[in-house]
């Protein structure tokens, strides 16, 4: 096989394996709550916000401030956790692959 179609096919493999990759991140979800479970945040794997829960005892009219800032802990920490699962996932799709293409370097 010559160098070009060598190319040709693990440019098809890398692209295979970032359409799997893209498919896994929009399906799968990750969640984080804040304020001991009072606020629960949903998101993708891509880091999208797809729900948002909060327990009626978070609900303190006197003090809005407390729950707006547990809803932005929430959702921050569920879309860290989105980027850590879609960093490995991105490192395990590279798995296999050559940092450099011969050829290009």
């Amino acid at each position: 096989m010559t160098s070009i179609q060598q190319l040709m096919k693990m440019g098809q493999q890398l692209q295979e394996k970032v359409q799997e990759l893209q498919n896994t991140l929009e399906s799968e979800q990750i969640q984080a709550s804040a304020g001991g479970g009072m606020v629960t945040a949903r998101v993708t794997g891509k880091g999208d916000l797809v729900s948002l829960s909060i327990e009626p005892e978070a609900v303190d009219p006197e003090d809005v401030e407390m729950l707006e800032d547990l809803v932005v802990a929430a959702v921050a920490e569920a879309q860290s956790r989105a980027r850590a699962f879609s960093e490995e996932r991105m490192r395990g799709a590279a798995g296999g692959l050559p940092v450099q293409l011969p050829g290009l370097f």
